[in-house]
């Protein structure tokens, strides 16, 4: 099967078109372009007009059907976004929603337009020598997420905290169980090792759950200047972010996982090591980071899982061929032994 297909109709292009004006957000006539590689929601860059002077904001709507039930809800997207507006957290900001068949066949929302760079398999040239700060931004960045007060922002209904950790593992072992609860083979020794680790939760926080070198946008002085793609948050376990984000951070001298194959511009010179980033998110946040490497386990195998659960779904390409969810796999008994 192949990924399932969306693009502007004119009957779509016109009724964004309205709602933008509507909205008093842009003038027609506008323009609308996919940006973003990635294989969940689907964001655009939109052109119009304000004030005479051109003018771009972003719009993030969901893939196609079938999708997973609560998988791709923009509109909670936006509500935690709005729950971060004005804390220290750089997020872009929202500045319109809209639900199902009100402008598209899906809910929607619209979003500023941050500008920066997105860093992925190479430095830019324009921020070449900056590299150390966006490393370092990286991880302040993520400790200033997990400061927040969620709780004074409104944004409890995001997630259950209590008994996270074990929670989280074993939601995630159902997505590759069979009807009897056995793992396949390749999943059951670092299930197993994970199951008898499950640390107690190091504290209650906003998990971005996806937080990665490419799911930021880099202002010119190497700074992170917006936070992206915040679907799959929640409150949880802070650490569970370090662990992920830790575990896309490239190695010299690893193999690549696909994660860590999105962020290889780390690679060349003058990068962070991924000991360092530890090393200056835990000074930061005065949090224990002795239970690391369950946390970067559980990330790779849960990385594994997905890819898994995606490849036996069949409607993306990108995730059929299985030496993926080895790679994660193979990660993860190395990180047992870290």
């Amino acid at each position: 099967m192949s990924e399932p297909v969306w693009d502007w109709s004119a009957a779509d292009h016109a009724a964004l078109e309205e709602f933008l004006a509507d909205h008093g957000i842009l003038d027609g006539p506008i323009t609308t372009r996919r940006i973003g590689d990635g294989h969940s929601n689907l964001t655009y860059l939109v052109r119009g007009s304000r004030a005479g002077a051109s003018s771009d904001v972003v719009v993030r709507r969901p893939p196609p059907p079938p999708l997973p039930p609560g998988a791709n809800d923009v509109l909670r997207e936006a509500r935690l976004l709005r729950g971060l507006a004005g804390s220290r957290l750089p997020v872009p900001d929202v500045l319109a929603t809209a639900e199902a068949g009100a402008v598209l066949d899906s809910p929607m929302y619209v979003m500023s337009h941050v500008l920066g760079d997105v860093v992925t398999s190479r430095t830019p040239p324009s921020l070449v020598g900056s590299e150390r700060t966006i490393g370092e931004s990286l991880a302040d960045t993520l400790v200033d997420l997990h400061a927040i007060d969620w709780q004074a922002a409104e944004l409890a209904e995001m997630g259950r905290p209590e008994g996270f950790n074990g929670r989280h593992l074993r939601r995630m072992r159902g997505l590759v169980a069979d009807a009897d609860g056995h793992l396949p083979p390749e999943f059951a020794d670092v299930d197993a090792w994970l199951g008898a680790h499950v640390p107690v939760e190091s504290g209650a926080a906003i998990v971005h759950n996806d937080y990665r070198l490419g799911n930021v946008i880099i202002g010119s002085g190497g700074e992170v200047a917006a936070v992206l793609d915040w679907e799959l948050a929640t409150i949880g376990d802070p650490l569970f972010d370090v662990g992920y984000f830790l575990a896309s951070w490239p190695e010299h001298g690893a193999p690549l996982t696909p994660i860590e194959e999105l962020g290889r511009a780390v690679l060349e010179p003058g990068w962070p090591t991924r000991a360092e980033l530890a090393e200056r998110y835990a000074k930061r946040s005065g949090r224990d980071l002795g239970e690391l490497s369950w946390y970067t386990t559980l990330a790779l195998w849960k990385l594994a899982v997905l890819f898994e659960y995606s490849r036996r779904r069949g409607s993306d390409p990108y995730y059929a061929d299985p030496a993926l969810v080895a790679s994660f796999l193979a990660a993860a008994e190395r990180s047992t032994r870290s």
